[in-house]
């Protein structure tokens, strides 16, 4: 099978990973932000902050959003060191997060290790303007790598700016989920072939997209419901990209 998904903790599912068993890491973390005073922060949970008007549907919560910065960045030290244990030598890692944690994430990333390479931009143009303000249409991906980059060893050019809107109305399955071609184009600083690697799996966005892309992929995903979801979607896309004389589906 070219993906594997894990249903549990991503810390214990990591540390039961051998070491340089990927190319990428590629996530998109409980940003846990938002809150300005403590009672924000611990009253409201993700599906309180993030879910929107549009779904058609009722989209479950997930745990891990009512840490403060200090916890949020000790908890991403921690897994982005075990992360750096799974990766090769001039892999890479890319981190989604928003303005409010983006120091904190560039500060955890390099306490786990790696070399910080710099900051991309995901804009999504229909975000709502605000009166009297600029309008927040970024979110924003810090990326790294484990050591020097080889160039040649993947020579692709990709650019650092990226537009596209969240999936919304029936499309959405969950509440932060991000959109397949935008991870298309992320997946790409893996070399042909290689793993990448998603610790916060959600509904399976950057499985779907490594798999599109001729990436074999391996998620953890916490929340049981979640990972049913992203689980339907990679077996699909397995179905649709491979024939059957390729792959032997199992459960």
């Amino acid at each position: 099978m070219p993906f594997s998904l894990h249903q549990g903790d991503a810390l214990r599912v990591l540390a039961t990973l051998p070491d340089d068993c990927v190319d990428s890491v590629i996530t998109d973390p409980p940003y846990n932000s938002g809150g300005r005073t403590a009672k924000e922060r611990t009253s409201r949970s993700a599906k309180q902050k993030y879910t929107s008007a549009d779904a058609k549907h009722t989209l479950p919560d997930f745990t891990g959003e009512n840490m403060d910065q200090r916890s949020y960045g000790f908890w991403l030290t921690q897994i982005m060191t075990e992360a750096h244990r799974l990766t090769k030598t001039g892999g890479t890692a890319l981190l989604f997060t928003d303005w409010r944690q983006l120091p904190i994430t560039t500060d955890a990333i390099q306490a786990a290790g790696w070399l910080w390479r710099g900051v991309l931009a995901w804009h999504k143009p229909q975000a709502r303007p605000q009166k009297g303000r600029f309008t927040q249409n970024c979110e924003f991906i810090v990326w790294a790598s484990k050591g020097p980059i080889d160039g040649s060893r993947n020579p692709v050019y990709l650019p650092g700016l990226y537009s596209a809107s969240q999936p919304s109305g029936s499309k959405r399955q969950h509440i932060t989920q991000k959109p397949v071609e935008v991870m298309r184009e992320l997946v790409k600083i893996s070399p042909e072939g290689g793993t990448v690697l998603d610790f916060c799996a959600g509904s399976g966005s950057t499985g779907v997209a490594a798999l599109l892309e001729g990436r074999d992929f391996i998620g953890v995903e916490k929340t049981e419901h979640y990972a049913g979801i992203a689980a339907d979607r990679l077996t699909e896309t397995v179905r649709q990209t491979l024939t059957q004389d390729d792959v032997e589906l199992t459960v």
